[in-house]
């Protein structure tokens, strides 16, 4: 009785979704019944297809237990597609009656967290889920310490955004990611207008205050996978996995009215300011080209004037509705 209160408060600490794949009667019988004393949420599935789905969704589970025999795709393309994520958030045990060599290797790469056989009495079947669980809980609190241990070299100290040679690295990851799943890749490369001047105009701790801002109102507008770093004084970056460029211009687009068209509280004051941006496509080219290509299609768009955005290629550019002049002084001020 103690092994399995203690099983399914560990269950239940994860408050979220279990997935099991199985079109076992047996089996998810005896499953069930301890899964759903979590009071979370069960989702049974009955081919890899629709386990695939239900796990690179929007609310990945908290732990996925797979039936060897699962039909359809088939566990070694399913588990295929699982290791293409290098950050799994989810541990995965196997259930099996015999155990084949090709299941000990994924093992000890990481593929999967454990083995259990089917015909195993259910109270080992908990003692070894405890087990699983509690430790990939502490494989990624040991990530989360590394990562934060990181963190400084890796963040800019005004912003907190990626610095330039940690999203650089990032995108060569993502560059890998796109090759291999002929997925897309686009880049947003904008800038403050005037940076000097509001520098000189509004003082340092003034000036920070107003690229925080602009910052927060950006990050409302994204996605939890997107890339954010600054790459400049007041040069920023986008990298936006899976978007194609028209999406990415219409994110610029969107970015261009609902964060530079409102004016900012600075020092107290409403000030107005301008941004342009480049964007280029990946088509799983190096980083360094395509942030290459967005800082020409960049200069482009500061050379029509204000509030532009411009691409690299055969995008068509879009036509700004200019908030301000750039010759204008006092009219900066709102």
């Amino acid at each position: 009785m103690h092994l399995i209160r203690g099983f399914v408060q560990m269950l239940a600490a994860f408050r979220s979704t279990f997935l099991l794949g199985s079109n076992s009667p047996v089996l998810i019988a005896d499953l069930e019944p301890v899964l759903r004393a979590c009071c979370t949420r069960l989702n049974v599935e009955m081919t890899s297809e629709k386990v695939l789905l239900a796990m690179n969704g929007s609310e990945p589970p908290s732990l996925v237990l797979l039936d060897l025999d699962l039909p359809r795709m088939g566990i070694g393309q399913l588990l295929a597609c699982v290791r293409t994520n290098p950050r799994r958030r989810f541990p995965i045990v196997l259930f099996l009656d015999n155990v084949p060599a090709e299941c000990m290797d994924r093992l000890a790469k990481g593929v999967i967290d454990d083995l259990i056989p089917r015909t195993a009495p259910s109270s080992y079947w908990r003692l070894r889920l405890d087990s699983v669980m509690r430790a990939f809980r502490r494989i990624r609190e040991l990530e989360h310490l590394r990562e934060a241990a990181t963190l400084p070299s890796q963040t800019d100290p005004i912003t907190g955004l990626y610095n330039q040679p940690a999203l650089v690295s990032m995108l060569f990851r993502e560059t890998d990611r796109v090759q291999r799943m002929k997925t897309s890749l686009c880049l947003i490369l904008f800038e403050i207008q005037n940076s000097t001047q509001w520098h000189t105009r509004m003082g340092t701790i003034a000036h920070d205050d107003l690229r925080l801002e602009m910052v927060g109102r950006v990050q409302r507008l994204l996605r939890s996978y997107h890339l954010f770093g600054r790459t400049g004084n007041d040069e920023f970056v986008l990298g936006l996995p899976g978007c194609s460029l028209v999406n990415a211009v219409m994110l610029a687009e969107r970015i261009r009215l609902d964060v530079f068209s409102a004016p900012f509280s600075v020092a107290g004051q409403p000030i107005r300011v301008s941004a342009c941006f480049g964007i280029a496509a990946s088509r799983g080219r190096s980083p360094v080209v395509v942030l290459r290509e967005a800082e020409k299609a960049l200069q482009i768009a500061k050379a029509a004037g204000p509030d532009s955005v411009q691409c690299a290629g055969d995008c068509p550019t879009t036509e700004p509705a200019p908030f301000f002049s750039l010759d204008s002084e006092d009219n900066l001020l709102v």
